[in-house]
């Protein structure tokens, strides 16, 4: 089988070759992707699948392109963008395929007076990525008004409910699978649309007070880190004062922690650590994926080193 030939019957013109990945990912970083689709019903998806797995090519799916980084050599396989984008509302039940950026969730929802969402506004990804990840900020999570999944498993289409999930703090069952997040069904609360734009609002300025949106960034970098129990409590609080918010959560903040270990600005090449949020390691000047990987290194051992934490990257890596 001719892999180029079988794509191109199905994609023609939106086959693209050699494909650099960094026109793709938040963080402009990334070489190229031997093939690059980008599918836009299930069908082609399928189609696309069954192709690669004839032919045992590698494969990679994405969504929006944040908490990502890819590899400057590249993905010697096939990378898959989800570009279903369809929003659909009805009383109120939402139904938003995959592809549906979760800012544009969160304005439509907003706009139709439904409550819900609104938080999803700063999130830089999309909904397929939101629910395998179960993404989340200002005290919401994907989870909270999820009702069901429908995933493609296996070359079937299959719906999961919130129950089959397993849901944890930035975790699901999905994102330890192969299923392929094809759209989420959620149900939101009837409010008045002036009110939830006015506090739309009001978190995309608190997003912008507090985070660097001027320069290329995956978004946050780590975990924000869980105390187990009472004990690592009381050790940790013996390192430093806990602010009340992080003791009463059971979570310390990442950024915060790296705050704590004065590496706010901490450089290797075109990569630098915010100085605005800790958490963000940005694309300053022509950062490659190994300038990016080597500071994150440096921060989990330096935070390890100090606090006797380890961080979890929250970032996806593609081609390593």
């Amino acid at each position: 089988m001719d892999i180029n030939e079988e794509l191109k019957k199905i994609f023609n013109i939106r086959l693209k070759l050699d494909e650099q990945m960094s026109k793709h990912t938040n963080y402009r970083i990334g070489g190229p992707a031997k093939w690059f689709v980008d599918v836009r019903n299930v069908n082609e998806l399928k189609s696309v699948l069954n192709i690669t797995e004839q032919t045992e090519t590698p494969v990679f799916v994405f969504g929006g392109g944040s908490n990502m980084l890819v590899n400057d050599d590249g993905f010697n396989g096939v990378v898959i963008k989800i570009a279903m984008r369809s929003q659909v509302i009805s009383e109120d039940i939402v139904i938003a395929d995959a592809g549906v950026l979760s800012s544009s969730l969160a304005r439509t929802t907003a706009k139709a007076g439904l409550k819900g969402l609104v938080w999803a506004v700063s999130l830089p990804g999309t909904i397929g990525g939101a629910v395998s990840g179960n993404a989340g900020c200002f005290g919401g999570e994907i989870k909270d008004n999820l009702i069901s999944v429908e995933v493609l498993r296996d070359g079937d289409v299959i719906t999961l409910k919130k129950e089959d999930l397993n849901f944890g703090y930035r975790e699901s069952s999905i994102k330890h699978s192969d299923d392929i997040v094809l759209s989420a069904k959620f149900r939101l609360k009837k409010d008045n649309p002036s009110k939830l734009l006015k506090e739309l609002d009001e978190k995309l300025q608190h997003r912008k007070d507090s985070q660097p949106l001027d320069a290329g960034s995956a978004g946050c970098l780590f975990k924000n880190y869980e105390i187990k129990d009472d004990d690592e409590l009381q050790r940790l609080g013996n390192i430093f004062d806990i602010p009340i918010e992080m003791r009463d959560s059971r979570r310390i903040s990442a950024g915060w922690l790296i705050d704590k270990a004065d590496l706010k600005g901490f450089k290797i090449g075109g990569a630098q650590i915010s100085v605005k949020h800790g958490n963000f390691i940005v694309n300053s000047s022509e950062a490659t994926a190994d300038h990016v990987a080597q500071i994150m290194a440096v921060v989990k051992e330096k935070v390890h080193k100090q606090f006797g934490v380890l961080l979890q990257e929250e970032v996806q890596y593609v081609g390593f």
